[in-house]
């Protein structure tokens, strides 16, 4: 009887053992992480729906992104308070030696465009890089300006003051309005410049591509410049710009795509230096770049290369996120074109595959 007993207690204590590690790997197989991610509002709707669609498919995976402009993602990426950040502007030397081993992933492909609110005219107004330069410059100041009429004929433009709408925060969509307006516009380049944040000569501030357009869109005769997704979504009209094959572009994913396929842009290794890369100053000079839209770019995701430098980062949420933007490179990028953003070139994917391939866990390469 006692070898009995001390047989049916045995069974019982192995089931006990054994329901508890059932559970332990139950519970660790769908424990709820969390992927924080800051940064550009530019590609906010397409980022913002991968969330959505990817918590579809792991329902225990939960993207948490703010837009909070190109500046507050690489300040968060710098200081090591989100896991990933997004800029539209790839880092500077300067913010590359502050965030040692940042790789760069290419997400998609969108277009800057000028928008505004003069009552009447829909969109298709044209303008050349010197009028919009000069606008910003604040030196044509009403909407019946000979240079605007000169290239709008038969358009009745009113005898209006333009209010010029532009970012308040640091800024990728700024980043690249400037490097356009900079490439076609001497004086900008000598007296504004290009960056995520500059001195602005004239005009209002709005935060976020959504604040610009909603300062365009409540201020009649104003001008400003978004994310084309943003224009759409407002329905503001929105303006048809001059490329260096003289020919006026209206935004859309084919002039978009067009640009990315006339861009002469060798990509870096993902840890390499991204400072140089630029599908605007590619296409600047390019009078062979017909159909394409002269101010489009790139928007970029940040990552840390061996990522246990983030504080509080364990192998789990290591590998969602990696796991994550796997398939925002693959699957995700058939959500673009709803949202007006040109999926990535297949070259492209696979230069984001070695990239993703470089991030490691404590030295362990976290996908194969």
């Amino acid at each position: 009887m006692r070898t009995i007993y001390k047989i049916a207690i045995l069974i019982v204590v192995v089931a006990i053992v054994a329901a508890g590690m059932f559970t332990y790997q139950f519970s660790s197989a769908t424990q709820t992480i969390t992927l924080n991610g800051a940064g550009a509002t530019f590609p906010f709707p397409l980022i913002d729906k991968w969330a959505a669609e990817y918590h579809k498919i792991k329902p225990n995976i939960q993207v948490n992104y703010q837009g909070i402009g190109s500046g507050g993602g690489i300040q968060q990426h710098t200081e090591r308070t989100v896991h990933f950040a997004a800029s539209d502007a790839p880092l500077t030397e300067a913010q590359a030696g502050k965030a040692p081993n940042t790789l760069h992933l290419p997400i998609t492909i969108g277009g800057v465009v000028p928008i505004y609110n003069i009552p009447g005219i829909s969109k298709g107004l044209k303008f050349t890089g010197e009028i919009l330069a000069d606008i910003f410059l604040g030196k044509i100041a009403k909407w019946n300006d000979q240079k605007i009429l000169a290239v709008n004929p038969g358009v009745s433009l009113p005898d209006q003051q333009i209010t010029v709408v532009h970012r308040s925060d640091g800024s990728g969509t700024t980043f690249i309005w400037t490097s356009y307006l900079s490439n076609v516009s001497p004086e900008w380049k000598e007296t504004v410049g290009r960056g995520t944040s500059v001195n602005w000569p004239v005009g209002l501030g709005g935060k976020g591509n959504d604040g610009v357009a909603a300062l365009v869109q409540q201020t009649p005769y104003s001008i400003g410049y978004a994310e084309f997704t943003y224009a759409k979504k407002n329905n503001l009209a929105y303006g048809y710009v001059q490329n260096a094959a003289g020919e006026f572009i209206e935004p859309s994913i084919e002039s978009f795509a067009k640009a990315a396929d006339y861009a002469a842009v060798t990509l870096p290794r993902g840890d390499e230096s991204w400072a140089r890369v630029s599908i605007v100053d590619s296409l600047a000079n390019n009078i062979q770049a017909m159909d394409a839209y002269p101010i489009t770019s790139f928007s970029y995701i940040m990552v840390y290369k061996e990522l246990n430098v983030l504080p509080n980062m364990n192998k789990a949420t290591a590998k969602a996120l990696v796991e994550f933007l796997w398939w925002a490179m693959h699957d995700g990028q058939s959500y673009a074109p709803g949202l007006y953003y040109v999926p990535l070139p297949s070259s492209v994917v696979m230069h984001n595959e070695a990239t993703l391939r470089l991030i490691t866990y404590n030295g362990q390469q976290l996908h194969k």
